[in-house]
């Protein structure tokens, strides 16, 4: 679910700049790695009592209600056209919905969390492709050198998470099929909606990526659900937490102007994601994870220092 702000409630663009203090700087993407990466490790700690499919609908049905009140307390701006409706929604069908699809299934079928993090986080280079070619976005040597540090950090990260005699080629599947969605997805509403309001955009999104799933999930699951504590607080951290939390951060960065770099750090996700298994599950935390972190540390720098790029990626279309 796309939220663009938590100040932010007249629906002015994403892209307009804001002045922003150095510890906000820092804190604002810190919050969001820590929040999204733990989202990995969540899905995984509900669905033993739900099917995935099952899980988002009610995730995003109960997301959706809450955005709808936040959006009526603040009187937020909604669309005022059909046209504008629809581009939100095919962006947040991609966004959320192809995405969390894909990493709920592969996660649901065996796969870890950190491995689908690892997968999803070749996000930034998959939008430096597409972004050169569909929408004239360049990146620095410095920044394809940062992007390649980062790949490389993280899959030292979780490199040996990966058990090949019983690895799931089904989920290694869906969770590209979750990168192509929210890389994607990110290019549409760059291209077409890149100023929707806040919560009303968000609430579209979140509801038409749980009625596409519906389907989905009567056709192929049993909709059977334990309501054990351990789902509960899985649902609703996932709904509030995840779902409103770390996307309205990830947004709030966007607004501020730091377009051009938060793609870098999605490189930090699966490394969160590694932690918080470590936290829950004991998972393995070791010197290899400190030398990955290190290496990604160094690659989001070279990201974020260099000075050539040409942000059109991250800029409203005129």
């Amino acid at each position: 679910m796309n939220i663009k702000s938590n100040v932010a409630v007249s629906g002015l663009p994403i892209t307009q700049p804001e002045s922003v203090s150095p510890v906000s700087h820092l804190l604002l993407p810190l919050m969001f790695v820590v929040l999204y990466g733990s989202g990995f490790v969540g899905a995984k700690y509900g669905l033993p009592y739900c099917p995935p499919l099952t899980f988002l609908v009610l995730r995003f049905t109960i997301a959706a209600a809450l955005i709808v009140v936040l959006a009526m307390l603040v009187r937020a701006p909604w669309p005022k056209s059909l046209r504008e409706i629809l581009h939100i929604a095919v962006a947040g069908a991609l966004t959320v919905g192809a995405f969390s699809a894909g990493v709920f299934v592969a996660i649901s079928v065996g796969l870890s969390p950190a491995i689908s993090a690892l997968i999803i986080a070749l996000q930034p280079i998959l939008v430096a492709v597409f972004a050169r070619r569909v929408l004239g976005e360049y990146l620095s040597w410095q920044q394809w050198i940062g992007l390649g540090m980062g790949l490389i950090g993280v899959a030292f990260v979780v490199w040996h998470k990966i058990d090949f005699s019983a690895f799931q080629l089904f989920g290694v599947g869906m969770s590209i099929i979750g990168l192509f969605g929210v890389t994607l997805g990110n290019l549409y509403q760059k291209r077409f909606c890149a100023s929707m309001s806040i919560f009303p955009g968000g609430a579209i999104q979140s509801a038409t990526s749980a009625v596409l799933l519906l389907p989905f999930a009567v056709i192929f699951e049993r909709i059977e659900v334990v309501w054990h504590p351990e789902f509960v607080i899985a649902l609703t951290y996932m709904s509030a937490g995840v779902s409103i939390g770390a996307l309205s951060l990830l947004y709030i960065m966007i607004r501020r102007g730091d377009v051009s770099r938060v793609a870098s750090v999605f490189y930090l996700v699966p490394v969160s994601a590694a932690v918080a298994s470590y936290l829950l599950y004991g998972e393995i935390f070791d010197i290899q994870v400190i030398t990955g972190v290190s290496v990604v540390a160094i690659g989001v720098y070279f990201v974020n220092s260099s000075s050539n790029i040409v942000v059109k990626f991250f800029r409203t279309p005129r």
